[in-house]
C-alpha cells in the first residue's frame, strides 16, 4: 500500500506563518497512543463497518437494491410540540445522516489500514465506495436520504436534514482514504460533488444563500482543498463562514419557501446551530455543542489559511467563554441532554453531564486548528486535556463499546453499549484515534511544532531536505521525552516544544548541553532555532505533579469537593478499587498522595492513592436523621485516569470528592 502525500493549496492562500498537521501517513505513533490505534485498527475499525451493516445502512446507498424505507422512526413530537402543525422535529430521523455514519466509518478504516494491512476491511470499504459511485447522480448530487428516501427535496431544508454534513463527512472520509491507501475514486466523486453544491450555494445571483444547520462541510472543504490544491473549495469554506447568521435569515427563507413557519422550530432559537448572529459577532458558545465546536473549528481553519484576524478576535472571546465557563475538568463540554448542548454559565452537573463524545473530539479539533495561527499552548494544553481525559473515555479500552454521554459521577448504571441509534460517536472516535499522529506535529514554511509528546516518528521536507524527528518517552506516565533529529543533509529551522502549564519545573538540554528553557519559552513553547544535524539530540524533562485541583465556587455542584490530576490525566476513583461507598469519601487537605506503576492493570497505567476518610455507617438503622455526625474511619483511596473507567465490572466513578 503507497501513501500519497497531500499536495501543497494553492499560493494564493497560504499565509506565510500557518501551521498545517502532517498527514497521517507520515506519523507513526507508538506507546500510549500506538496502543489506542491498535485496538481502533485490530478491532474498532472491523466493529463499525459490521454494525453499520447490520444497521442496514448498505441498503440505503446501494442503488441495485430495493430502498429500505424509513428504517428508524421520525423524531416523535413532546406534547406541547404536537399541538403545533409545522413541528420540525417530525421531519427529522437520525436516518438522515447515515451518510456521515459510513464517511466516519471509511475515514476510521482508511487510517487503520495504513497502520495495520487488512485486506478484508479495504475490499469491503472498496464496495462500499463503489455503491457511492453508483449512487451518484449525473449532475455530481450524492445523498443516500434525498435519493433513495425522500426524492425530490433535497436542498429544501438545510436547517434540520444534515445534507451538507453529510456531504462533509464522505469529503474527510475520501481524503482519509486517498490519503493512506492512494486510491482517489472516493476523492473524485466528493470532488464532483463540492462542484455540485458550488454550483447551487453560494454568494453570486442565482444561487441559494444557504448553509448546513449542522456545522461540519467547512472542515472537510479546507481538507479537501489542502490534498487537491484547488482553491474553489477554499472558496466554498470561507463562504458559509462568512455566510452564517447573516440577515435576511436563510432559514427563515427556507422554511417559508416549503411552506412553514419559520417560528416552528423544535428547538426556538437559532443559537441552537450558532445561527442567531455572524459568526464574528458571537461571543458566548451557546447551542448544541457538537456542532458549536464544529462551527469554530472551520472558523480558526479559514483564520489560518486567509490570515483573518477578524476571526481570530471572534475565536478567543469564545475560547475564553468556554474554558473559563463552561468546561468541565475532564474537556467533556455540553452539560444538557435537552440540546445535547450548553445551558448557562458555570452549569456542570457532574452525574446528569451530557459531555458528549463527539464534543470532546470537536473541541480536540478546535484546539488543533487554533494551532495553525501558531504554536500556543494555551490551545496545546487543552487539545491535550480533551484528548486524555473526556474523548478516549468513549471508546472501551479494546476498542469494542462505546459511551455517548461521558458524566463525571455515576452510581453503576452508566455503562458501555455496542450501537446507538444515533451512532455518530463511535467512528468520530475511532477516525481521530486512527488519526492521533495529525495530532501531534504541524509544519510550517521554516518550522515543525510539536504539540504533543509519546513515541512517534515523524517524516516531513523543510526548506526542500527531507528529515525524520524520532520521539522516545513513557508519556503521559512518564514526563522524560528524547528526541533526535535526523536531516538528510544539514537544515536550518525552528523546532518548537510545548512545555504545558502543567509542568512548573522543565529542564532542556540540547546534545547533552542544558539550555535556559526560560529564554527560549513565548507562549508556552520553546523555541529552538538551529541548524540540525543527522543525530542531534534533544531532552525535555517535564515534572508530573500530582495536584488537587479545585472548581471557580460559581460551580454550585463542586463546592467543598478536589479532584486529582497528574500530567495530563485526570483522575477518578471506582467502586472496585475502593472499600467504602464513593460518596462517603473525604480526601484531607493534609493527606499525602503517591503514584503507583501498574504494568498489569487496564493496560498499564499509574494509579494514585492517599490516606483518606470515610463516613461510617453505623448507628443509622433506625432512621435517616440524627443530631450526631457519622464517625469518621480512615481508609485507602484509589483512583486512576478517567478515561479508563468502566472497563472492569460495573460500579460508581467519582471524579469530584470531598475535601476536607
Amino acid at each position: 500500500m503507497t501513501a500519497s502525500p497531500s499536495a501543497r493549496p494553492a499560493k494564493a492562500f497560504q499565509p506565510k506563518l500557518a501551521f498545517r498537521p502532517l498527514p497521517v501517513p507520515q506519523v507513526d505513533v507508538r506507546g500510549f497512543w500506538g496502543d489506542r490505534a491498535e485496538a481502533v485498527a485490530t478491532r474498532t475499525a472491523d466493529i463499525l463497518y459490521e454494525r453499520c451493516v447490520a444497521a442496514r445502512m448498505l441498503e440505503q446507498i446501494d442503488p441495485d437494491r430495493p430502498s429500505p424505507g424509513v428504517v428508524i422512526p421520525f423524531h416523535s413530537p413532546s406534547p406541547d410540540e404536537a399541538a403545533s402543525a409545522g413541528f420540525t422535529g417530525s421531519t427529522v430521523t437520525t436516518q438522515m445522516f447515515w451518510d456521515s455514519d459510513l464517511g466516519k466509518t471509511i475515514e476510521t478504516a482508511a487510517y487503520s489500514l495504513y497502520r495495520r494491512k487488512n485486506p478484508e476491511l479495504e475490499k469491503k470499504i472498496d464496495a462500499v465506495i463503489d455503491m457511492y459511485g453508483r449512487l451518484q447522480q449525473e449532475d455530481g448530487y450524492l445523498s443516500s436520504w434525498y435519493q433513495r428516501i425522500q426524492p425530490g427535496k433535497r436542498w429544501t431544508n438545510l436547517r434540520d436534514c444534515h445534507e451538507l454534513y453529510c456531504a462533509g463527512h464522505l469529503i474527510e472520509g475520501a481524503v482519509a482514504y486517498y490519503q493512506a491507501t492512494g486510491k482517489r475514486k472516493l476523492l473524485d466523486i466528493m470532488c464532483r460533488y463540492a462542484d455540485h453544491i458550488a454550483s447551487v450555494l453560494g454568494p453570486e445571483p442565482g444561487k441559494k444563500k444557504g448553509y448546513c444547520g449542522h456545522e461540519e462541510i467547512e472542515l472537510a472543504l479546507v481538507k479537501l482543498a489542502r490534498v487537491t490544491g484547488e482553491q474553489k473549495y477554499m472558496e466554498l469554506a470561507k463562504y458559509f463562514i462568512d455566510q452564517r447568521g447573516q440577515q435576511p435569515h436563510y432559514f427563515d427563507e427556507e422554511a417559508r419557501a416549503r411552506g412553514a413557519d419559520p417560528r416552528a422550530y423544535h428547538f426556538k432559537t437559532y443559537e441552537y446551530s450558532q445561527s442567531h448572529v455572524p459568526v464574528r459577532e458571537q461571543d458566548k458558545v451557546v447551542g448544541h455543542a457538537v456542532r458549536a465546536m464544529y462551527l469554530y473549528s472551520g472558523m480558526a481553519d479559514i483564520a489560518t489559511e486567509y490570515g483573518d484576524d477578524t476571526l481570530r478576535v471572534a475565536l478567543d472571546r469564545l475560547w475564553d467563554d468556554l474554558t473559563t465557563k463552561n468546561l468541565y475538568i475532564t474537556g467533556g463540554l455540553g452539560p444538557s441532554a435537552h440540546n445535547e448542548g450548553f445551558t448557562s454559565d458555570y452549569d456542570l452537573p457532574n452525574e446528569t453531564a451530557y459531555a458528549e463524545t463527539c464534543a470532546s473530539v470537536g473541541l480536540v479539533f478546535w484546539a488543533s486548528r487554533m494551532l495553525g495561527m501558531g504554536p500556543n499552548a494555551r490551545y496545546a494544553d487543552m487539545m491535550e486535556r480533551a484528548l486524555y481525559n473526556g474523548s478516549i473515555s468513549g471508546l472501551s479500552l479494546d476498542g469494542s463499546l462505546f459511551f455517548y454521554e461521558n458524566p463525571l459521577e455515576s452510581r453503576g448504571k452508566h455503562n458501555r453499549w455496542k450501537w446507538h441509534r444515533c451512532p455518530c460517536c463511535p467512528p468520530n472516535i475511532g477516525r481521530m484515534i486512527a488519526s492521533i499522529g495529525s495530532y501531534f506535529y504541524s509544519l510550517a514554511d521554516d518550522a515543525l511544532a510539536v504539540h504533543l509528546y509519546g513515541d512517534s516518528t515523524a517524516r516531513f521536507d523543510i526548506a526542500g531536505t527531507p528529515v525524520t524527528l524520532v520521539q522516545a518517552s513513557r508519556y503521559p506516565w512518564d514526563g522524560a521525552v528524547e528526541i533526535t533529529v535526523e536531516p538528510q543533509a544539514p537544515v536550518e529551522f525552528t523546532l518548537h516544544l510545548r512545555v504545558p502549564a502543567w509542568s512548573s519545573k522543565a529542564k532542556l538540554e540540547i546534545n547533552g548541553e542544558t539550555v535556559d528553557l526560560e529564554d527560549l519559552t513565548s507562549d508556552g513553547y520553546a523555541a529552538i532555532r538551529r541548524q540540525w544535524n543527522k543525530g542531534d539530540r534533544v531532552r525535555l524533562d517535564l515534572e508530573m505533579p500530582i495536584e488537587r485541583l479545585y472548581a471557580n465556587p460559581a460551580v454550585r455542584q463542586d463546592a467543598g469537593r478536589v479532584a486529582l490530576s497528574r500530567g495530563p490525566l485526570i483522575y477518578c476513583v471506582e467502586a472496585t478499587d475502593n472499600d467504602n461507598r464513593l460518596h462517603r469519601l473525604t480526601l484531607p487537605r493534609t493527606a499525602g498522595i503517591e503514584a503507583h506503576d501498574e504494568p498489569d492493570l487496564l493496560g498499564g497505567v499509574v494509579t494514585l492513592s492517599a490516606t483518606a476518610q470515610a463516613d461510617a455507617g453505623d448507628g443509622w438503622q433506625d432512621g435517616l436523621y440524627r443530631s450526631e455526625p457519622p464517625a469518621k474511619v480512615e481508609t485507602r483511596l484509589t483512583a486512576i485516569p478517567y478515561f479508563a473507567w468502566d472497563n472492569r465490572e460495573p460500579g460508581e466513578m467519582l471524579v469530584w470528592l470531598r475535601d476536607g
